[in-house]
């Protein structure tokens, strides 16, 4: 994905596509150009591309309190939430709309977020319900069918679950299990023994704490609990891969009889368990890490039923804690924005309403959005370069000295065959059996999870819907599903920040939409786990033996690069977990560069605001890229992330290009030079 996330997931007013003409010219060197004020000219590009490119933006404006990270992305994210905002407002205050219109649903949620006094009064009654559920558990079969019930409630205790597109047979849905019940998401923040994960670990047994008393343990038993928790967590991440070691889609993928199942975790019958979370009648599934299971077999019978009842109260709190009274959610913030990623401040109430309102009705909230907000042409303009990259990307093919006939043969099979589906779906999902009201907040964020869980699991025994999509349209993001094949790009990844109401010029175009975006998502299908799914979009090894081992090598190159990298003076980036969006960002910068190749900017080899097309490019590349984060959040992703910092996205694979050194001057002795046997040369 362009960005950090499956999560994943993130348009500036209007306009963009109306050009600012002065006798029939372009004139932006007599505009404010962001390629020449976000640069720090007193660092040297040929050492830092990244702070020479951003540096100036990032000493104009720091990180506000409220947010892990400033940049291009918080940019562009908060002209979406001010556009989001007044959908809301608008919706909110339209007291005729009609029951169960788009606009009845997205004004009542967030009229609702909206109601403290309301949020406060009902406390954790929204939850109470579920909570009963719980309470009834008896034994380990009801145990586990009431796991799986959380599941259909938006939360996620002890396991992973979701129904998707068979990895070796795209046409068909499968039921897929995999680890997870992580408080901390990642198995390291359990084990690492470095000073700050010791600390988040310390901290989160505080924060366990601190949640129990809150929802009504006392001292005692709120320490028992949290201990207990801790314990239980521990286990479950002793028995979860590595972040790398999930990027193995053979690996992961491990189709079995559900009998079969049962027989190597027999404390579970599996059958009740699938049908508690909506499946029916499913012969097999495919578990993603059966040692997982066999652990979780293990701890069913070693934990009392009491045990696991404290453990699924906490899982339930900890996955509404946003939506419930100010004190349990300020004590979620503190330790997942504090102490995690280093956010001091919560967000106005608006702003986090309005996210969540488009993260729960983004489909609804992105039909007004592309009739309101969406600039006439977006969508042609996206094709066209989507369809330039690809071109290039097909020349690049032919021309490998590393890759045999056969194998090129069928790279660009497989290239020809990659859907592009952009600016916004031809078809919306139907909400109309989702209910919203203003009574509450917590509820309606349920019901939405409640809908979204219902909308995955009715796909199961029917068609592949290759038409669908997995992000709204204004959505600052992008990505590639190897099972269709396809690459994904939002409408409203056609904004450039600093160009409203005029048209970039093609650098900047092809820098960022063309590099960073239509590249890199295309390369998706031929990095290190793309590269493993045909044209189909099947796991079914299209390479001879050789080609493979070849590239196999390369791969490895670029993995050993990113392991030199450092951040926060001693922590190593993990080059194994990141390889693959390394792989897709050094393929997008080679391909944008291509394409640009051959527009009228770069033959004319006019200067605009004083820089060469080759110098525009590489810094449209470096500000697509404009992140600048807290360390606290460094620190999480390089643990949790499998895209690497901003920096390196763009330190790393400007590295291994020519252009690149040519153009910034860069040789042996500065801080990007590499060896050339060292420089990575893929696609």
């Amino acid at each position: 994905m362009k960005t950090n996330a499956i999560a994943l997931s993130l348009c500036l007013s209007a306009t963009l596509l109306v050009s600012c003409k002065k006798d029939g010219k372009e004139n932006l060197a007599e505009l404010n150009d962001p390629l020449v004020t976000n640069r720090d000219t007193t660092v040297n590009p040929a050492d830092d591309f990244f702070n020479y490119a951003n540096g100036g933006w990032f000493k104009k404006n720091p990180i506000p309190a409220s947010e892990r990270s400033n940049g291009i992305f918080r940019t562009i994210a908060d002209t979406i939430n001010s556009q989001i905002k007044q959908i809301c407002i608008k919706s909110s205050e339209d007291t005729n709309a009609e029951k169960g219109s788009n606009q009845q649903k997205i004004g009542d949620f967030y009229a609702s977020g909206m109601d403290e006094a309301a949020i406060e009064k009902a406390g954790l009654s929204p939850l109470q319900p579920t909570m009963q559920k719980i309470e009834a558990v008896k034994d380990i079969n009801s145990l586990m069918t009431t796991i799986g019930y959380l599941h259909t409630q938006g939360a996620g205790p002890a396991f992973g679950f979701y129904v998707g597109q068979d990895d070796k047979n795209s046409t068909q849905y499968a039921v897929f299990l995999y680890q997870g019940g992580l408080g901390m998401g990642n198995r390291d923040y359990y084990f690492n023994t470095d000073a700050e994960t010791v600390k988040v670990r310390t901290e989160y047994v505080k924060h366990l704490e601190a949640m129990q008393k809150l929802t009504g343990a006392d001292d005692a038993s709120a320490k028992k609990n949290a201990a207990l928790i801790m314990k239980m967590e521990t286990e479950l991440a002793k028995a979860s891969r590595k972040l790398e070691d999930l990027r193995d889609p053979i690996l992961n993928y491990n189709k079995m009889k559900v009998a079969d199942l049962d027989k190597a975790t027999p404390a579970v019958k599996w059958q009740p368990v699938l049908q508690a979370m909506g499946i029916k009648n499913a012969n097999e599934v495919i578990v993603g890490q059966p040692e997982f299971f066999k652990a979780l077999n293990t701890m069913v019978g070693n934990y009392s039923i009491e045990d696991w009842k404290t453990y699924l109260k906490w899982d339930l709190v900890n996955s509404y804690a946003s939506y419930l009274n100010k004190a349990i959610d300020k004590q979620n913030f503190y330790f997942y924005s504090t102490v995690m990623n280093g956010v001091k401040e919560q967000k106005p109430r608006w702003k986090r309403v309005v996210e969540q309102t488009d993260g729960s009705l983004g489909e609804l909230i992105g039909q007004i959005y592309v009739a309101e907000y969406l600039p006439k042409g977006s969508k042609e303009k996206l094709l066209e370069i989507g369809n330039n990259i690809r071109d290039v990307y097909a020349n690049r093919i032919k021309q490998l000295d590393w890759m045999s006939e056969a194998t090129k043969q069928k790279a660009l099979n497989k290239l020809s065959k990659i859907v592009m589906k952009v600016g916004y779906p031809d078809k919306w999902k139907d909400m109309s059996s989702l209910t919203i009201d203003r009574s509450s907040y917590c509820t309606n964020v349920m019901n939405a999870n409640i809908w979204e869980h219902n909308y995955m699991v009715n796909k199961f025994g029917k068609p592949v819907d290759r038409n669908e999509w997995q992000m709204y349209p204004q959505t600052y993001n992008a990505y590639y599903n190897p099972s269709n094949n396809e690459i994904v790009v939002p409408a409203c990844n056609i904004i450039v920040p600093g160009f409203e109401g005029r048209m970039p010029d093609d650098a900047i175009l092809y820098g960022i939409i063309g590099g960073s975006t239509f590249g890199h998502e295309i390369t998706h299908g031929f990095d290190d786990q793309g590269a493993q799914y045909d044209e189909n979009g099947n796991l079914n090894n299209w390479w001879t033996a050789e080609d493979l081992k070849k590239f196999q090598a390369k791969t490895k190159l670029i993995v050993e690069q990113f392991n030199n990298y450092t951040v926060l003076g001693t922590k190593h980036l993990n080059g194994d977990a990141t390889q693959g969006e390394n792989i897709a960002d050094l393929g997008g910068i080679v391909m944008g560069y291509e394409a640009f190749k051959k527009t009228e900017q770069y033959k004319s080899q006019q200067k605009i605001s004083g820089l060469t097309p080759d110098q525009r490019f590489f810094l449209a590349y470096g500000y697509a890229w404009m992140v600048n984060m807290k360390d606290e959040s460094l620190a999480n992703q390089i643990m949790v992330d499998v895209h690497a910092p901003a920096q390196w996205r763009i330190n790393g694979p400007l590295s291994n290009m020519p252009e690149f050194y040519k153009t910034f001057g860069v040789k042996e002795g500065n801080k990007m030079f590499l060896p050339e046997n060292k420089r990575v040369k893929i696609w």
